[in-house]
């Protein structure tokens, strides 16, 4: 049986993590978070690398914003810091992201001069770089399309995870088009 934790242990494990990972410490982790369909461009599962990933944080209340496209989820207030929120798998023209106990908000833009956020299904946690394997694919065959898309890697369960580019992401110009 698994050792159970409180969530305070959790969290400042994955924070002690987070932190010696952006030093260079330790075997190299990216951060998985499940969003959209296999269906959709890069697929469900995503890799992001520690030194352009934000904080994971709950689902606040958002706060819709009008006369913006259907992807822009809405405006979230995270201890005071006003972020946008983009639905992700709404963005790359899934389904809207259920809203329940394990949506999760990923603020990915604070390191790059931008408030804003994913709204994903759930965060997954932390994955060894060293376990992944290159998939030999390649992301939906839009790399040059959505510079966003990174490589494709296969885990040792066999499931295909895609790796988000956050920098390329901030400047695509549809993800900064919000506006009707």
């Amino acid at each position: 049986m698994a050792k159970r934790i409180s969530l305070r242990e959790f969290q400042r494990d994955l924070s002690e993590r987070l932190v010696s990972a952006r030093r260079g410490e330790g075997s190299q982790a990216l951060l998985g978070i499940e969003s959209g369909a296999d269906d959709l461009p890069g697929g469900s599962h995503w890799l992001i690398d520690l030194a352009d990933s934000g904080e994971v944080a709950p689902l606040p209340p958002l706060t819709p914003a009008p006369l913006t496209k259907s992807w822009f989820a809405g405006i979230a207030n995270i201890r005071g810091v006003l972020y946008s929120v983009v639905d992700f798998s709404a963005w790359r023209g899934g389904a809207p992201t259920p809203i329940n106990a394990q949506s999760r908000l990923l603020l990915i833009g604070a390191r790059h001069g931008v408030n804003t956020a994913l709204l994903i299904r759930r965060a997954l946690g932390l994955r060894p770089a060293l376990q992944m394997h290159a998939a030999g694919e390649s992301a939906g065959g839009a790399v040059e399309a959505a510079p966003w898309l990174g490589g494709r890697f296969r885990d040792a369960q066999d499931v295909i995870w895609t790796q988000l580019r956050i920098p390329a992401l901030l400047a695509d110009p549809n993800y900064l088009d919000i506006a009707l």
